[in-house]
């Protein structure tokens, strides 16, 4: 198990909200790993937030739509609605080039 001050030494910090396990949130999920683990490595930490089990956080991030891809860090903060599968898209919200 990681402690919290190894997850804050990670470059890139992502939350991901979803609505339990639909097919866009089912999709969603497996995109963002996919694509983490083949570019980013052991440089990042992910958190996957049902809004059904925590719909406070819905509000305290200002969450319209799911599945929603919260970027912490690397700063600033963005945000990219959808099923994550336009991998081009999130290599540049990533600032990383696809070579």
């Amino acid at each position: 198990m990681k402690t919290e001050a190894a997850v804050d030494l990670k470059k890139y910090s992502f939350k991901l909200f979803v609505t339990g396990m639909s097919v866009s949130s089912t999709r969603a999920i497996q995109n963002i790993k996919t694509i983490c683990e083949s570019y980013l490595a052991d440089n990042y930490s992910l958190e996957i937030i049902d809004v059904h089990k925590n719909p406070m956080l819905v509000q305290k991030y200002d969450i319209i739509a799911c599945p929603t891809l919260l970027i912490e860090r690397p700063e600033p903060i963005k945000r990219l609605i959808g099923d994550l599968s336009d991998k081009e898209k999130i290599l540049k919200l990533f600032n990383i080039k696809n070579t």
